[in-house]
């Protein structure tokens, strides 16, 4: 094997040979002589080698030179074709420039704006692009270039000849102008001449009569001074276009200084672009050169780096040989190798193979050596790093922890808990701050509450001494009354007549009553019927058209309640005119028991005045019985039209009719309390009627009072809902959000819980507190109750005080004071309704605001939960996988440290083997040389054929193998790679990829 190297050497140096491509090379035969050893043999071989060897790096040296010039030309070359390629790119950019310039100045018009685009940056690099483009690419661009530089001097050919065209036509109508002023000009001069000559003539006409009047004389003196007039305007006209002429001359003298002055700008702005075109030129050039440079110099550094590596590596073995001598000399004690061929007594084969044997050992053990030192370097390596990993175990250092991925997701979460801790932190301190503003406003409330039942009670205790001073007198004032109402019955007794016609009266009416109960039982059939149909015709239009009967449904409930209403106000109307006309008989009413008055009742205001007569009462009853027959009418029609807008409707509900009962019912109860207060109002005197009606404004005020507030809560209870409805759907959304925070929380579930525990405690409180708040909030509310029974109470007294002052007869000054403070009393109580409505409405919508918060703190708190035992879930499902997980590291760890102690095995009966195969190499080849020591130098030829086709380059089959492209990878010579680059055809050989300045590099084959 250690004769095979210098013939590879010598290979790839005579390589580079063009003729070996060709013709073979005769090698002369060559006698070696006598052989006795195989060390001869070799010695001889070598011997021939060098020369060899000689011979070829001589050739190699020529072809270098040779070369070496031809790349000089060649560059040279090159840059002179870019130079001159550069040089005509910059005149030929120039001269688009100065073309398109004289076509603005010419007219702006021929310019064409899209062609003027086209004048790209490309241009300006032009040799890189020249060197990225194939043939067929140049030809197209510069053809194109070409089809436009002939454009644009077409164009700039086409506006000269239209400005020659101006200039002409410029010129012949200056000449046409010229001539029409010259005989402009001619004609006024022979009627100048005229004008003299009738002149003349009058100036002898004047001699020859100067005894005439002085009239024509003036007629003359005025044509005269006409006639000078126009001369003087004919000779103003040529003055005229004198300064019109001077005017175009100094525009033309402006006109040439400033065409001067464009020229030379144009001059100088022609110049400097041939300046920048140069410089970016060397630049373009400069910077191929830098990176061509930038190539040979990263060349050369690993030529160095090889270079100095071999010199090491020399020196090591130059060591190495010098120590091996050393032991040499010192274990055969200085004996020279050609005294121990000849030992006596040991045959010189013999003697031989213990050389070679010793040879081998030495081999053996100096590999064994190199191991041995690997190993222990390996093994002090390998301690130092455990003792280095122990201490960064030991002591971890900040940065480490910081930059680790744990630490990270740690603090984001950290840091998001902390802001959510926060603004929970600031949520309880609102609401504990909201308590304390709720408790202060309710005690001010129940202060303010208290105070004011102190002022009602007194107010109470006045007006009851002031009733029982009033019960006092009108006991008084009830005896005189009676006597008087003795008197007047004696004198009723008169009035026998008046009576007979009143009882007539009233029974036509009992009649008429009876007619309107028949009709009102056929319209409540009617009605029966109607809500049949219409019940009908709402199936009808479910099954057919569910939208439209929705919207039958929602416009019937729309128009069904007026409806109703107004129903039912004619029946109050109805029951309150037959009620006033009721017989003297007490009999029940219709089917639904509404009692009828006495006839006492009623002629009691007929006779209580003392001045009424029955005269004054008759007008009274007219107008009854002409307000009764008018309301039947208008109740049919406004039944039928009620029939007819429910028959066109048909979307109303069963629902409906029970609202109408109720209403019916309440109708009634109000015609009852109307009833008893018409009698009352009947019975009592004109002077307490205006008390009577302010209470029954009193009633009716507070009535709508409670109705308003029923209706609060009703409108309370809908925005409930729709705040829960909207509180559920906001729930949701914060749920969806909360569920993907859950994985960042499962590490925090220490922290998390005592925060649930505080948040706890607080909510603990916030509950008692709230509870508190209700309870006080139901005793207000029952207080409120107490006092409207109370009021309602004191309304029936009163009532019931006003039947009993029915005969009572006061003052008038005494009945204004009584009116002053009930009236006054009445504003009081308005007072304090609404002040207790706006302290309910605040109450209302603080507990409303306590219920939110609550909803939220509750919800909030299920989410907290749900994640703490999703997150031990999730912490438990952890823990097992990290058993999982370090059991198989376990078993991992001992599989790798089985699997190296055998690999360690392995290595080494790998190496053991390879020691055996290389002596048996060694051997098989002695044994070869000796068997073909005649054929050697046939055997070193072909070797090296072989070699030299695997490592010539496949493009030129001449040069060693010496770049590779960084783009495929493919092998070639330099210089084919350099050619193909110089001359555009930057393409790979084999695979047609492209490839640039910087995409090839040298390959150093060792």
């Amino acid at each position: 094997m250690s004769n095979k190297r210098p013939a590879d050497e010598s290979a790839s140096s005579s390589s580079s040979a063009p003729a070996a491509k060709k013709m073979a090379i005769p090698y002369d035969s060559l006698q070696l002589g006598k052989i006795y050893s195989l060390e001869e043999l070799d010695l001889k071989v070598l011997v021939f080698q060098n020369k060899k060897l000689a011979e070829r790096i001589e050739q190699r040296k020529k072809a270098e030179l040779e070369l070496r010039k031809r790349i000089e030309q060649l560059e040279n070359r090159q840059r002179t074709d870019d130079a001159v390629l550069m040089i005509v790119n910059r005149y030929w950019n120039q001269l688009d420039e100065d073309v398109r310039v004289l076509l603005q100045r010419f007219d702006a018009e021929t310019s064409d704006e899209t062609e003027t685009k086209n004048e790209s940056s490309e241009l300006t690099s032009f040799l890189t692009l020249l060197s990225t483009w194939d043939k067929q690419e140049l030809e197209e661009k510069l053809g194109q270039r070409v089809e436009f530089s002939k454009r644009a001097i077409g164009k700039l050919l086409q506006a000269f000849d239209r400005m020659l065209q101006r200039n002409e036509k410029l010129h012949h109508a200056m000449e046409d102008k010229v001539e029409e002023e010259q005989k402009s000009l001619i004609e006024d001069a022979a009627k100048a001449d005229e004008d003299k000559d009738e002149k003349e003539e009058k100036k002898e006409d004047g001699e020859e009569a100067e005894e005439k009047t002085s009239k024509p004389a003036e007629e003359e003196d005025k044509s005269e001074k006409t006639s000078k007039e126009e001369e003087s305007e004919k000779s103003s006209e040529p003055s005229l276009s004198e300064v019109v002429k001077g005017e175009l001359g100094d525009l033309k003298r402006e006109t040439k200084q400033l065409h001067n002055l464009v020229t030379q700008l144009h001059q100088r702005h022609h110049e400097e672009s041939l300046r920048i075109s140069e410089l970016q030129d060397k630049l373009t050039a400069s910077e191929t050169e830098i990176a061509e440079l930038k190539n040979k110099k990263d060349d050369l550094e690993y030529m160095y780096e090889k270079s100095e590596h071999k010199n090491d590596s020399l020196e090591r073995r130059m060591t190495e040989v010098s120590e091996r001598l050393q032991f040499y000399q010192e274990t055969t004690g200085n004996m020279p190798i050609a005294g121990l061929k000849n030992v006596p007594g040991v045959p010189t084969g013999r003697l031989d193979e213990i050389l070679s044997e010793l040879e081998e050992h030495k081999e053996l053990s100096a590999n064994r050596l190199m191991e041995l030192e690997k190993l222990s370097g390996d093994y002090q390596e390998t301690l130092t790093q455990v003792e280095k990993l122990k201490m960064d175990l030991q002591h971890l250092p900040e940065n480490v922890i910081l930059e680790t991925t744990e630490y990270k997701c740690l603090q984001s979460q950290f840091s998001v808990l902390y802001n959510e801790s926060m603004q929970i932190r600031t949520h309880l301190e609102e609401i504990r701050n909201q308590m304390t503003i709720n408790k202060n406003n309710h005690g001010r409330q129940i202060e303010q509450m208290e105070i004011d039942e102190l002022e009602g009670q007194k107010q109470m205790r006045t007006e009851m001494i002031q009733v029982e001073d009033s019960l006092a007198q009108t006991r008084k004032e009830y005896d005189m009354l009676r006597i008087e109402f003795e008197q007047a019955m004696a004198a009723n007794d008169q009035n026998l007549t008046i009576n007979r016609e009143m009882r007539n009266l009233i029974q036509s009416l009992q009649n008429h009553n009876q007619q309107l109960k028949m009709e009102s039982a056929r319209y409540k059939r009617k009605l029966r019927e109607a809500n049949v149909d219409i019940n009908k015709l709402k199936q009808e239009l479910a099954t057919t058209n569910p939208s439209s009967s929705l919207a039958a449904t929602t416009t019937s409930t729309s128009s069904a309640p007026p409806t109703a209403a107004a129903s039912a106000g004619q029946q109050q109307q109805q029951q309150g005119d037959s009620s006033s006309t009721v017989s003297a008989n007490p009999a029940p009413d219709s089917k639904e028991g509404i009692p009828t008055a006495k006839v006492e009742a009623q002629g009691s205001p007929v006779k209580t005045e003392p001045g009424s007569t029955p005269g004054n009462q008759t007008p009274s009853v007219k107008k009854e019985e002409g307000e009764i027959p008018t309301t039947p009418i208008k109740r049919e029609e406004e039944e039928e039209g009620e029939c007819k807008d429910s028959k066109n409707i048909r979307g109303g509900e069963t629902e409906l009719v029970k609202d109408l009962r109720n209403q019916l019912k309440k109708s009634q109860d109000n015609v009852r309390e109307l009833r008893l207060l018409l009698d009352t109002y009947k019975a009592a005197p004109k002077e307490q009627r205006d008390k009577i009606q302010l209470m029954s404004a009193e009633k009716k005020v507070r009535q709508e009072v409670e109705e308003l507030k029923a209706h609060i809560k009703r409108m309370q209870e809908a925005e409930r809902r729709e705040r829960r409805k909207l509180a559920d759907d906001d729930a949701l959304k914060k749920i969806k959000k909360m569920e993907e925070t859950i994985v960042e929380l499962q590490k925090n579930l220490s922290s998390q819980k005592q925060r649930e525990e505080a948040l706890l405690n607080d909510l603990d409180v916030t509950g008692q507190a709230f509870e508190d708040m209700q309870e006080q909030n139901t005793r207000l509310l029952q207080q409120l109750r107490e006092k409207d029974d109370a009021n309602f109470k004191l309304m029936s007294e009163r009532i019931k005080s006003n039947q009993i002052q029915k005969l009572l007869r006061e003052d008038k000054d005494v009945l204004q004071e009584q009116v002053a403070t009930l009236q006054t009393q009445v504003e009081a109580q308005n007072l304090v309704v609404r002040a207790l409505e706006e302290k309910e409405r605040v109450l209302h919508n603080s507990l409303a605001t306590v219920e939110k918060e609550q909803g939220l703190t509750q919800q909030a708190m299920e989410m907290h939960k749900r994640k703490a035992v999703e997150s031990s879930q999730t912490a438990a499902d952890l823990k097992l996988h990290l058993d999982k997980y370090q059991a198989q590291l376990k078993e991992a760890q001992v599989a790798v440290a089985e699997k190296t102690a055998s690999l360690e095995q392995e290595v080494f009966k790998y190496k053991r083997m390879q020691e055996e195969v290389a002596k048996l190499n060694r051997k098989l080849e002695r044994s070869k040389k000796i068997e073909m020591a005649g054929a050697a130098d046939e055997v070193l030829l072909e070797e090296v054929k072989e070699y030299k086709e695997h490592l010539t380059c496949p493009s030129c089959k001449v040069n060693k193998k010496d770049a590779v492209l960084t783009k495929c990878f493919h092998v070639f010579c330099l210089e084919c790679l350099r050619t193909r680059y110089e001359t555009r055809q930057r393409k790979c050989p084999k695979c047609n990829a492209g490839f640039g300045a910087n995409d090839f590099h040298r390959l150093y084959l060792s």
